[in-house]
């Protein structure tokens, strides 16, 4: 590839169930030239996230649609390599959202300056940046985990799990982690310093639940829903918190689930126990910015709180690798190291 040419995914259909490598087309185009007050970007790292998924349908949600044809949305970090803004110079470091694509103009409005003598850059996608972030609001504004409480988090070992588990035991919680696989469980006691790790692949997993949590669940981040759902559920406690955060096992859904109708059974429990459940964006809380800058660097700087980063070489990947994230087979931040 030279600079002339703009490798870009775009959404070639949308999916039914389970995105597959034909939901996606990789295109090459003319590398488009920055005009007055623009910039050029050249993408040097691409966050994969959970939440494309629902982008790549066309139902009523809090963002809207990719469009069929249309590059692939997400964050980005990325190098200027040409400027016709005053406010950004060749080689500087941005972060940005110019999607799945090699290069992408920008007029400078929402793009940040990262320092590379501050952090690697590509952290700004996931521990120090709208991952991280998740983890901090959602788990200290809804969550609000106190000293000795009980902390529960599935999907434990992504970028927002182990945040969580990691915020909760600083601020005194009992942090419980569940992940898929006796490896990602291993990670998060020797890695993430969790309390308890439990593997939700395991037959016995909800009783493995109950035994890890003999006094209840104070606080219970959802990222999953599905079958570990179903074993939270009946561990809460009175007056337990529930920010919602994502509920991955239902992204490929395309009918209701068999069963009998549970809504009463959970609204009778939301009354009775008192409970409180929330779901929330991360840009609910975008006032909280600064302050997640300042007090997440400073415990990652510590050690205090730790990452882990799954790159994979290449923009060609990225549809590959994002099937694979919604089926569980990251470990860590998932990135795609772009150029």
């Amino acid at each position: 590839m030279t600079e002339s040419q703009n490798r870009r995914i775009v959404l070639a259909s949308r999916p039914e169930g389970e995105p597959k490598p034909e939901n996606f087309r990789l295109e090459t185009v003319p590398v488009p030239q920055p005009g007055e007050g623009e910039v050029l970007i050249r993408t040097r790292w691409l966050s994969l996230d959970p939440y494309m998924r629902g982008r790549m349908s066309a139902a009523k949600s809090y963002a809207k649609p990719v469009e069929v044809g249309a590059v692939m949305e997400g964050g980005t970090v990325g190098e200027v390599i040409a400027s016709r803004n005053d406010r950004f110079r060749v080689g500087d470091i941005v972060l940005c959202h110019s999607g799945w694509q090699d290069y992408a103009l920008s007029n400078g409005q929402g793009l940040r300056r990262l320092d590379p003598d501050e952090a690697p850059v590509q952290t700004a996608l996931g521990v120090l940046g709208m991952p991280g972030m998740t983890a901090y609001t959602g788990l200290l504004n809804i969550g609000q985990p106190k000293e000795g409480e009980t902390v529960v988090v599935a999907a434990a070992t992504g970028p927002v799990g182990s945040a969580v588990g990691q915020i909760a035991k600083i601020k005194g919680a009992r942090a419980v982690g569940i992940a898929g696989g006796p490896e990602k469980c291993r990670l998060l006691k020797e890695t993430f310093g969790f309390d308890v790790a439990i593997d939700h692949r395991a037959p016995d997993f909800a009783d493995r639940l109950a035994q890890a949590c003999p006094n209840g669940i104070d606080v219970y981040f959802e990222n999953v829903g599905g079958k570990v759902w179903d074993a939270v559920f009946p561990l809460l406690n009175d007056f337990a918190r529930v920010p919602v955060c994502g509920i991955v096992a239902h992204y490929n859904d395309t009918q209701l689930p068999p069963g009998p109708d549970r809504t009463p059974q959970l609204m009778g429990a939301v009354l009775r126990k008192r409970l409180t459940l929330r779901g929330f964006i991360v840009w609910d809380f975008a006032a909280q910015a600064g302050e997640f800058a300042r007090e997440m660097g400073a415990w990652v700087k510590a050690g205090r709180v730790r990452y882990l980063e799954d790159v994979v070489d290449g923009l060609e990947n990225a549809p590959e690798a994002f099937i694979g994230l919604l089926k569980g087979r990251n470990t860590g931040k998932l990135l795609i190291r772009v150029s």
